[in-house]
């Protein structure tokens, strides 16, 4: 079985506030009998142009109010649905720049709570890295002897999408890799091994980490 962890992070100049945003209970306007929304969530703080931006707040009503959502400087590359909340788009390189202010805030229809403002910075380049790292096989999928091992193939995936492979490793004997170029996001992580006949073992186990 082949199994992989993840090292050090290595980020560059892509900045991140901290943060797991709360709703902000000043914005909150009670009324008699009414119990206000709550909404939180944690926005990356920068994309990359040309790839995917997109967030969307955890909201709830303890009443069980239908709730909209509303968005104040909304960069003028993204997108909002104000049935959920989410803010996204895909900036070009012309959209580079910082985008600050950004708020998003969610009504019952009675009282509003909003995150706190955020912003969004769009880079040309993408800095942070993970390094991953593994033991190398030694058995078959059926216990037996692994006496051809011939590399590896590592796979990385970005919230809920679909792998992506990342490298082909054609050395049995290199037992690290970097992925290089990750925009601010959460990844998944997880390699396959192959034998001197290509035939490519099953997923490994995943790893998870946060590129800020």
């Amino acid at each position: 079985m082949l199994t992989i962890a993840a090292g050090s992070i290595l980020v560059g100049c892509l900045g991140s506030e901290d943060s797991s945003f709360n709703g902000d209970s000043k914005n909150a306007a009670n009324t008699t009998g009414n119990s206000s929304p709550t909404i939180a969530g944690s926005p990356a703080s920068a994309t990359m142009f040309g790839e995917m931006y997109e967030f969307v707040p955890n909201a709830s009503d303890p009443d069980g109010d239908t709730l909209s959502f509303a968005v104040q400087n909304k960069p003028k590359w993204a997108s909002f649905l104000s049935s959920t909340g989410k803010l996204y788009g895909q900036p070009t390189l012309a959209d580079v720049g910082e985008y600050n202010d950004i708020v998003i805030s969610v009504s019952d229809g009675s009282s509003s709570v909003s995150l706190p403002a955020f912003a969004v910075a769009v880079t040309e380049s993408a800095l942070g890295s993970v390094t991953l790292s593994w033991v190398a096989p030694t058995q078959n999928s059926d216990g037996s002897a692994l006496t051809d091992l011939a590399g590896y193939k590592i796979y990385y995936r970005k919230g809920s999408g679909s792998y992506i492979e990342a490298a082909w490793l054609d050395n049995a004997g290199i037992t690290t890799y970097v992925v290089e170029q990750l925009s601010p996001a959460t990844y998944a992580f997880a390699a396959t091994a192959l034998n001197s006949a290509g035939v490519e073992s099953s997923f490994s186990g995943e790893v998870t980490r946060t590129v800020q």
